[in-house]
């Protein structure tokens, strides 16, 4: 057995994909299904997108129904986990881009954002945690994650 994907339903295809890159994710596959009225893009972290291309290493695959439906999501779901070079320049990135960092990475580690579509991300540092540094120590919550 191995682990193929983690499918997601989106509302907005070209916001999410916006979104995505922004977290340093890359288009390694792409399916419109004019029977099936959808389209799955599946999308890889930068250090796997050959791997992602050649073997089918796990990807994220964000589904676009062509017909409209109102996504409601729950903790249920838990979260997506993406680990970073520098969690503070990512952070950065993010709200510079108009993203809310719901859990700051107060602790140089850990982080969460969540989606155009209100899905929970975690961003973790990569090796060992990073000094706390501002703005990040002292910043609040900001809704849920």
């Amino acid at each position: 057995m191995r682990y193929l994907h983690t499918m997601v339903r989106v509302s907005n295809l070209e916001q999410s994909l916006k979104f995505f890159a922004m977290l340093g994710l890359s288009v390694v596959r792409r399916t419109d299904s004019e029977k099936g009225r959808y389209t799955n893009v599946h999308l890889a972290a930068k250090d796997d997108v050959e791997v992602a291309k050649s073997v089918r290493a796990p990807t994220l695959e964000l589904t676009y129904n062509w017909d409209s439906e109102d996504y409601t999501g729950g903790r249920n779901f838990g979260h997506l986990a993406f680990e970073v070079a520098n969690i503070y320049d990512m952070c950065r990135t993010l709200m510079d881009n108009g993203v809310t960092i719901n859990r700051p990475p107060r602790d140089g580690h850990m982080a969460f954002i969540r989606t155009p579509d209100n899905i929970s991300i975690e961003i973790l540092q990569k090796g060992e945690h990073l000094a706390p540094q501002e703005p990040w120590a002292s910043m609040k919550n900001t809704g849920s994650w």
